[in-house]
Formats: structure tokens, C-alpha cells, sequence
């Protein structure tokens, strides 16, 4: 992150991502800003908060695609949650603590998925050692004496075995080393053989069907301090073999604690927590009836947005310098129904624009990931080849845009829509046309979505 500038940081979201440029630079800048603040002495870095920031825009326009992608460029630790998926405390459904739990759960995988990369060559050759000795076990090493009485006795045929023994051993030996330079050119992928592996825990699988998954963790490492692990043999090819056994001896090489106190950091001073549709619970509190919590919501949200300390399995995180992006369209409600505390904690506001007909036309041609591209690699694993003209380019946005008009505005969404209705026929029956090419024209698109362009009344259409 040091290396990139806000300049760097918008031209990398721009592959991904049209227009919003000032949503863009405001993400760019409050993340920069994070570099900044680390360069301070630790007592400034104590007095600076994160500069949290409120999207206002329709649906559609690229709100969460931009806090994904700006996560993903940075590598830190990101996690997307509804805002209407919480309740006020009291009621049913999940605390909002729980983000910060699922936001450290990320950054354990994280870290681990790094540091298990780190140990990898060494983990393969002790996985190769493991694979030698199931298929060519070294003799167990016997005690000098089988017994106390040995010692009184003339102890000959015991020099008799080892000898044998030691000549069992070098064959054994021998063997392994053939064994090895077949592993090594792949000679022996597909025979099998018997693994260990570790049973699945029955007790997580019964606390998630019960809905108990905050607690489900904690319950299972108690569980697991008391019993031990069940083992199991699975009867797998050497290719999986080599997988899992790899596998287990990166878990043995990486330290966890190690992995906890790191991501814990990382969370820390590097998480970004993306609050969707905080405009379903800007309004105010009623006296019954489903808003009833509303207020209570955002007061249960306003501690970890502040600052707090929140309690995990893997420890205490602190909230203080976790970025927060709250969005939402806020057609009914507005920004300043929020309650006047969480505004305050929101500085950096916003304003996403309409999507135009260009811009939708940009959409599909552009990003590195477009929607034309995507449907083109997916026809292509049936040897069909795809071929968009710019007058269908055209053609397609025209529709999505008026769409967006004369219906409820999906935005980018609506471009989803339209191709699966272009392509259903197509895709269906592509196992027919391998080796042809479709030229997907302006004539060809009015043929396959005349239908959606003379019916107005297009609800059967709407995602």
C-alpha cells in the first residue's frame, strides 16, 4: 500500500470499475491516509481516526465493487454486510459486534493463506518423506534388549537380527530411493493409497444448523481441548495424497499464534468493514412494527464505529482505526435522519451518479472482467465463438438505459438481465454449435428482445 499514491490507487480501480471518480478519489485519499498515519510517532497515531465514508447512490452504480476492489488491490482484510441484518440488542437476530468478528475470521485466513504459502516448499518435501513412508515404511526400531533377563544370557542371536536387520533396512532404502525419483517424475499420480486425515467435527455442523454460528467456534475448540482428534483413513491417489498430506505439515510448520497476533493487527489498522443499505435504518423510530429497532441499530453500530474494544475467540480487537464505508441509496430516508452521533463518524460523504447511456456502453466493452468478455470465455469452453458488433454495443446499452428510465433503475445490474435474455436460446443449445461463430449484431439483438422493448410493462424482467 505504501507504494501506491491516490493517483495509482484511481487508474487501478478504473480497470475494474466506469466512471465515480470522485467516490473513487475519496476511497483513494482515505486510504493513503492510513499510510500517513502510520509514519507518525505512536502517540499522533493514537489521535487520528479513520476518515469513514458514506456512498449516497442509486443501486447499480458500483458502490460495493469499489470497496471490494480497493481492498483486494491492498490486500486487507474486507468484509461486506448488510445493515439490516443486525437488530437492535434485545431482539433476535445478530449483534452488530459480529462484523468484527467476521472481519478477524478474514484476516486469519488471510494471514494463514500467506504464511502456509511462505512454508510451502519445505511442507512438499516433508509431504514427499510421508508418502515414502507409507509406501515403503522403514522397520520400527527395536530396544537394545527385549528383555531384562537378555542381559545374563549370551545375547548371539540378537547380534544375529540386527545384522539382518541392518541388511533389511539398506533393501528398504534402496527401494525408497527408486520410489523417490518416480514421485518426482509423476510416474506414480494416480495409484492409490491410504491417507490419515482428520475426522469431520459432527459438533460444528449441529451448533451452524442450529444457527449458533458466533458461537460455533468457541464451543469447538472447548470440545477440542477435551477430546482428541479423530482420525480416519481415506483411500486416495498419490496426486491427493500429496495434497493432503502437504497440507498437514504447512498447519505443523505454521505457528498459530503467530498467525493471530499478526491478523489481529492487521484487522486493526488495515480492515475495511463495508455497511450495506445503512439507508434502511436512517429512519426514525416508530413506536411498533418493523421499525421499531431502527434508532436502536444505529446505536448499537456507533461503539465499533467510535471505537471500542470487542471480545473474539482469537482475542480483543480494537475498532478504533478500521475503515468503515456505509452506503445506500437513500430514496426515502436521507443521510441526516441518520442519528446526529454516527454522521459525525461518517465525515466523507459521497454522491454516486446515474449510470448514462455511455457509461453503459463503456461497461461492456471496457473493464478488464466486462460482461462481454465473460459470456465470450463461457461460450468459448463450447467451441463457440462469440462476436459482438459496436452497433449491438449500442444497441444493448440503449435498451438497459431506457430500461433504467421508464423502470425501476438497476443500474449495471440491468446489463445481466439483458444478455441472459440475448443469450438464453443460445446457451441452452450451445453443445450443438461447436465450431460456429455467432456474429451478435444490432439486427440480432431486436430479433431475440423485441418482446422487452415493445412491452413497457417489464416487471417480469426485473431481477
Amino acid at each position: 500500500m505504501e507504494n501506491l499514491t491516490p493517483q495509482q490507487i484511481v487508474n487501478e480501480l478504473d480497470k475494474y470499475i466506469i466512471g465515480q471518480q470522485e467516490a473513487k478519489k475519496s476511497v483513494a485519499v482515505a486510504l493513503r491516509n492510513r499510510y500517513r498515519r502510520s509514519r507518525l510517532p505512536k502517540e499522533q497515531q493514537e489521535e487520528i481516526s479513520p476518515k469513514n465514508i458514506i456512498m449516497i447512490g442509486p443501486t447499480g452504480v458500483g458502490k460495493t465493487e469499489i470497496a471490494r476492489r480497493l481492498a483486494k488491490l491492498v490486500q486487507a482484510p474486507f468484509v461486506k454486510v448488510e445493515a439490516t441484518k443486525f437488530t437492535e440488542v434485545g431482539y433476535v437476530g445478530r449483534d452488530v459486534e459480529s462484523v468484527i468478528r467476521d472481519l478477524l475470521e478474514a484476516a486469519i485466513r488471510q494471514v494463514n493463506e500467506r504464511m502456509t504459502k511462505e512454508v510451502e516448499q519445505q511442507a512438499e518435501q516433508l509431504a514427499e518423506e510421508r508418502l515414502l513412508d507409507i509406501l515403503a515404511p522403514l522397520p520400527k526400531k527395536k530396544t537394545a534388549m527385549n528383555n531384562p533377563f537378555e542381559m545374563f544370557f549370551n545375547n548371539s542371536n540378537a547380534a544375529s537380527a540386527n545384522t539382518e536387520n541392518t541388511a533389511d533396512v539398506q533393501t528398504i532404502k534402496d527401494k525408497r530411493e527408486i520410489l523417490k525419483q518416480k514421485l518426482r517424475r509423476q510416474e506414480l499420480e494416480d495409484d492409490f493409497i491410504d491417507v490419515e486425515v482428520e475426522d469431520s467435527n459432527s459438533m460444528n455442523d449441529m451448533l451452524a444448523s442450529m444457527g449458533m454460528d458466533d458461537t460455533n467456534g468457541n464451543l469447538s475448540d472447548m470440545f477440542n481441548n477435551f477430546m482428541p482428534k479423530k482420525m480416519k483413513k481415506r483411500k486416495v491417489t498419490v496426486t491427493q495424497a500429496r495434497k493432503i498430506l502437504a497440507q498437514q505439515e504447512a498447519e505443523k510448520l505454521v505457528d498459530f499464534d503467530d498467525v493471530k497476533q499478526e491478523a489481529i493487527a492487521l484487522a486493526e489498522n488495515h480492515g475495511i468493514i463495508f455497511l450495506d443499505e445503512i439507508d434502511k435504518i436512517a429512519g426514525k423510530g416508530s413506536s411498533s412494527g418493523p421499525d421499531v429497532s431502527r434508532e436502536g441499530v444505529q446505536r448499537d453500530i456507533l461503539p465499533i464505529v467510535e471505537g471500542s474494544v470487542v471480545k473474539t475467540k482469537y482475542g480483543n480487537i480494537r475498532t478504533d482505526h478500521i475503515l468503515f464505508i456505509a452506503a445506500g441509496a437513500f430514496h426515502v430516508a436521507k443521510p441526516t435522519d441518520l442519528i446526529p452521533e454516527l454522521q459525525g463518524r461518517f465525515p466523507v460523504r459521497v454522491y454516486l451518479e446515474n449510470l448514462t447511456q455511455q457509461d453503459l456502453e463503456r461497461i461492456l466493452r471496457e473493464p478488464d472482467n466486462s460482461l462481454l468478455k465473460q459470456y465470450t470465455q463461457l461460450m468459448k469452453t463450447e467451441d463457440v465463438a462469440l462476436t459482438f458488433t459496436d452497433d449491438a454495443v449500442t444497441q444493448l446499452a440503449k435498451i438497459a438505459y431506457d430500461l433504467n428510465e421508464e423502470a425501476e433503475n438497476l443500474g449495471a445490474r440491468r446489463l445481466h438481465t439483458i444478455l441472459e435474455k440475448l443469450l438464453a436460446d443460445l446457451m441452452y443449445a450451445a453443445s450443438e454449435y461447436a465450431g460456429t461463430q455467432f456474429i451478435i449484431d444490432s439486427v440480432y439483438v431486436k430479433e431475440h428482445l423485441s418482446e422487452m422493448m415493445i412491452d413497457r410493462d417489464l416487471s417480469k424482467f426485473i431481477l
